[in-house]
């Protein structure tokens, strides 16, 4: 854990930003994110899940390089919600924090409730998550949408779910906040035409300066649905980071359409992944990397692969020796320390695992590296690391927070 002289540090740091100050609303608005687990029964296979997701990804970006429509995949089996009100008056929604998909959808749960504001469009839209066994399938309204009690965007576009397939983990729908060109195709009668998000419509209308929203999380310590994440629209919570620096968004596809960057791994100073594009998305559970980087962590790991839960299983021994994995972004590297490394203990039995067995994070993404999607930097890396998306310079920034360096799995 960080010292009280460490924590002042950073503190103190918190107060500038490296780089080109992002301009934002004078109050940007701080909203918290609950992390919930599935009701689902028996083992979930959540690496299965990971692995899926990132190859929808993948293929969703490189059909759009070639003027195609993919497949967007969101991971529900652990999901991240925020609380939404639609309508006038609202009623509240849980929906999926999903920063690798772009369509907002209502209606898995919780009907949609028609207000004064309603707009019906008539217009279909359809999601597929995944191979397509999960999907969305409705009609677009437009709609006032509330966060908390000071964020409004009126006529917001959203899906309301006619029909459903699929296991969303109790959620309402999926809030999401990726790049706007990842909508293309979901609107079925206007496949090249694109539908704003809530952060191009919170910028177009004025309420914040600039295109540019926050994540931050704390470690998990307790087994059970918990706020533990903030998500800030309009700027950051100075408080919560070190100084930010920021590397502009890959061009190297089908990264460069998600939120990519180009970043190099080493563990301790072995370099096991030369600099190359992936994406951070804070919904992915595990850290993916490609195959020969994996095979290179896992043989100076000295992991052997669990079969109960298909991660890396070390001893204490292991751990004991276990080094930095250092991600090299830009001019930075942001190191995850040993324990940031493992699996949170206190979930071992949640993913089938022994309750005082040690897991790793980082796992096979499934395909080599040189095919433009060759990491993952997912949910323990935001745990641990300040996020920033700023469309509006096409960039992301990352910043040490108080849990950089935490010991808490």
């Amino acid at each position: 854990m960080f010292s009280a002289a460490s924590l002042l540090t950073i503190i103190l740091m918190a107060l500038s930003t490296t780089g080109s100050p992002v301009e934002v609303s004078n109050s940007p608005i701080t909203l918290p994110i609950a992390r919930r687990l599935s009701a689902l029964n028996g083992t979930i296979n959540l690496l299965e899940q990971d692995r899926a997701r990132a190859a929808a990804l993948r293929l969703k970006g490189n059909t759009l390089k070639h003027g195609g429509h993919g497949v967007p995949v969101a991971n529900v089996a652990i999901g991240y919600y925020i609380a939404v009100g639609i309508g006038s008056p609202p009623t509240t929604y849980d929906l999926i924090v999903d920063t690798g998909t772009s369509n907002t959808w209502i209606g898995a749960k919780t009907q949609y409730v028609g207000t004064s504001t309603s707009v019906y469009t008539g217009a279909p839209v359809t999601v597929f998550y995944g191979s397509g066994s999960a999907y969305f399938s409705g009609i677009e309204y437009l709609d006032t949408v509330t966060f908390g009690s000071g964020l409004t965007i009126p006529q917001q576009s959203f899906g309301v779910a006619a029909t459903t397939s699929g296991t969303f983990n109790g959620a309402d729908g999926i809030l999401g906040l990726g790049p706007i060109d990842l909508t293309a195709g979901t609107l079925i009668n206007e496949p090249a035409t694109t539908i704003p998000t809530v952060t191009d419509n919170l910028h177009s209308q004025g309420t914040i300066h600039r295109e540019v929203f926050s994540i931050s999380f704390e470690p998990i310590t307790v087994a059970k649905e918990v706020v533990n994440g903030e998500l800030t629209f309009g700027g950051t919570v100075r408080n919560k980071h070190g100084p930010i620096t920021y590397t502009p968004i890959t061009t190297t596809q089908p990264s460069s359409r998600y939120w990519g960057i180009d970043q190099s791994i080493s563990y301790g100073s072995t370099t096991i992944l030369s600099s190359t594009a992936g994406i951070v998305d804070v919904d992915t559970t595990f850290i993916l990397i490609a195959t020969d980087a994996f095979n290179q962590y896992q043989s100076l790991t000295g992991g052997t692969l669990d079969p109960a839960t298909g991660l890396l299983l070390i001893s204490s021994a292991q751990y004991g020796a276990l080094e930095n994995l250092n991600f090299n972004i830009g001019s930075e590297t942001y190191t995850l320390t040993p324990n940031g490394q493992i699996w949170p203990r206190i979930l071992n039995t949640y993913i089938g695992g022994s309750s005082n067995a040690i897991y790793l994070v980082i796992h096979d993404i499934g395909t080599p590296s040189g095919k433009g999607f060759d990491f993952v930097n997912g949910y323990p890396f935001a745990e641990r690391f300040y996020c920033v998306f700023d469309t509006s310079r096409s960039r992301i920034g990352f910043a040490q927070t108080l849990y950089t360096g935490a010991t808490t799995n």
